[in-house]
């Protein structure tokens, strides 16, 4: 039994690592800990298929024919969220699982579908159903601004005691659309998590469904000894994937993701972990815990051995121990809806005397991806819509697209910062290779658009006064001021563009003084040009 708890302790730690990695990588919390950690993003089984990163994908396989679908209870962020929700849900009621028949028309029929729309770049099927990208949705539009929320906080102690460590953030939604997604993804997620466990990996989830190919023919296993077993089904009512069926003697391991759950539970030495080849012969040489010898027995613990019974009492006091986690659930959530609002309610003052109204995201022609990712095409078909370059972007340029075609896939928009020349952030982090490594001296190279004037919305000619911001900030001396003639006869001077040495980093569009359009703004290049 010490056995059977150790190898579940030990795939809870390692869950745990996992977990708390990609989660921290989606909440931003430094530079420094994407570059050390930025890794268990690429190990993640979809990234690696979209990157081609074929290392990776022969290191996943090879795991599962090994340990199993290991990599669904251990590496996968959206399986151990599912975790977290089922051990909430067994906080309120113990031994709730039963066995059900694999629906496979269902699984194989999601499989499908997902393929073709991976293979004609359908994003927004394949965005949906990417369980990586699922969850860093959750994190960057839910959890995101609870974070930012208590660094401002920290930031007001701060500046009180003067210790300058902490920077404030901005607390903004950008995307109501993805906000709702991944807030509706949450709760589904949940409530099918909380009353069954793993349903959705084991009915919807495309990465588990291909991962059950190879862990029907896996070496570890739970394996159930029908002489042993007393048909007590707790190994089944703990069985958060249903694939225990105590009354058959079977385990089905197409479903069965190694969590180890189920061995504690049993306590008739029934159930065990172990090599599917072992021959009774080599268990006894091996170490089979049911031909352990005495006196070994005595030092590392039988299985076999009694437990020391519970007394009614102590049973009664932990099945009528309050539970609040519910209560605690449906707190988050207010809070979470509560954050949101606020930060679309924020008003930025000038000096604290008049309001700045926040600018508006011009109507472009053809989307702006960042340097790297090559073509708008591209990103379509290789993006997954994770939220990390999102995330990661430190002059808040990135945010997640509303169009249907490139459904939450990320696009540039100048209205709260512009792409610096140095930055190269999005493509260090990007998983799938969407966004292709770029240097700094490479991005320079790389046009993904050109700037565009508005003579209406222009200062100069709309009420004659000078400016000429555009032309002084841009960093590629593409801009240069003209003569102009308005149509009541004045001269003014305004910005003529030269398209070819424009890069399209929207410096000029943020810069822009008019409100709530800029005189100038970026349109797209569907194909990059170096």
């Amino acid at each position: 039994m010490k056995t059977n708890h150790l190898l579940r302790t030990v795939r809870i730690v390692l869950a745990t690592f996992f977990y708390l990695a990609v989660t921290l990588l989606f909440l931003g919390i430094g530079w420094q800990f994407n570059l050390w950690m930025g890794w268990v993003a690429k190990v993640q089984f979809l990234p690696a298929l979209m990157a081609l990163d074929f290392a990776v994908l022969a290191g996943l396989i090879v795991l599962t024919l090994i340990f199993g679908r290991l990599y669904c209870s251990v590496i996968c962020p959206l399986g151990v969220m599912q975790d977290i929700f089922g051990w909430l849900g067994k906080k309120q009621k113990k031994n709730r699982y039963s066995h059900s028949a694999e629906k496979r028309w269902l699984r194989y029929s999601m499989l499908a579908v997902f393929i073709v729309c991976l293979i004609i770049g359908f994003a927004p099927v394949t965005t949906l159903l990417a369980p990586y990208s699922a969850y860093g949705r959750i994190v960057n539009s839910l959890f995101r601004p609870l974070y930012d929320m208590l660094n401002n906080a920290l930031v007001a102690l701060d500046a009180r005691y003067e210790w300058f460590v902490f920077t404030d953030a901005e607390i903004w939604m950008r995307s109501v659309t993805t906000f709702v997604t991944a807030l509706l993804t949450l709760v589904v997620l949940a409530v099918l998590a909380w009353r069954n466990g793993r349903t959705y990996c084991n009915t919807v989830c495309p990465v588990g469904t291909i991962l059950s190919f190879f862990a029907r023919f896996s070496l570890l296993r739970v394996q159930l000894d029908k002489s042993k077993c007393k048909n007590c089904s707790l190994c089944e009512k703990n069985c958060k994937a249903a694939a225990i069926d105590y009354k058959a003697g079977t385990v089905d391991y197409s479903r069965c993701i190694a969590c180890g759950d189920c061995l504690p539970q049993c306590r008739h030495d029934a159930l065990h972990y172990k090599n599917a080849l072992m021959h009774p012969t080599r268990a006894k040489l091996f170490g089979d815990p049911a031909a352990m010898h005495p006196t070994r027995a005595k030092l590392f613990g039988d299985p076999a051995v009694p437990k020391r019974p519970q007394t009614a009492s102590a049973e009664r006091e932990a099945t009528d121990s309050p539970d609040l986690s519910r209560r605690a659930m449906l707190t988050g959530a207010a809070v979470v809806v509560g954050t949101a609002a606020m930060a679309q309610a924020k008003i930025k003052v000038d000096g604290g005397l008049a309001d700045i109204e926040d600018k508006k995201v011009p109507q472009r022609k053809t989307p702006l991806t960042p340097p790297g990712s090559l073509s708008a095409r591209n990103m379509q078909r290789h993006c997954t819509a994770c939220q990390l370059c999102v995330s990661a972007c430190p002059n808040n340029v990135l945010r997640p697209s509303s169009d249907p075609l490139r459904f939450m896939q990320p696009e540039m928009s100048f209205e709260r910062g512009y792409c610096r020349p140095e930055c190269t952030r999005c493509s260090e982090v990007c998983p799938t290779a969407a966004i292709q490594p770029v240097s700094p001296e490479d991005k320079t190279a790389i046009r993904v658009g050109h700037a565009v004037w508005i003579a209406d919305n222009c200062i100069p000619v709309a009420n004659g006064d000078h400016c000429g911001a555009c032309a002084r900030k841009c960093p590629a001396d593409a801009i240069q001021m003209v003569d102009y003639t308005t149509a009541d006869g004045r001269t003014v001077q305004v910005p003529a563009v030269d398209a070819e040495r424009c890069t399209g980093c929207g410096k000029c569009e943020n810069l822009c003084p008019a409100r709530p359009f800029s005189a100038i703004y970026v349109e797209g290049y569907g194909v990059h040009v170096v």
